[in-house]
């Protein structure tokens, strides 16, 4: 299994999260606390993400509401970089 030491969130994610409606910050933090035991639990639908975004990684946090995300060079570290809809990929 793969378990993760430590997330890292961007000033970015900070904000957005902060922004977002009740129901869906008490989403992530449920998926976080999943994500941090199995990034790639199979409830959470992790994927690479293509283009420009080739480098980074997304799971659910609840509906269209995805968590962008990056491994860390030691691939046990991650960073939470952006929190939204499909418009955090545009």
């Amino acid at each position: 299994m793969h378990f993760m030491r430590h997330i890292y969130y961007s000033s970015k994610f900070q904000k957005v999260l902060k922004k977002m409606p009740a129901v869906v910050k008490e989403a992530f933090l449920k998926r976080e606390s999943l994500f941090l035991e199995n990034p790639f639990h199979p409830s959470l639908d992790t994927h690479k993400l293509h283009g420009k975004y080739k480098d980074f990684w997304a799971f659910t946090a609840i509906g269209q509401y995805r968590v962008m995300f990056k491994f860390m060079e030691n691939e046990r570290d991650v960073g939470f970089i952006n929190i939204g809809t499909h418009e955090i990929y545009k």
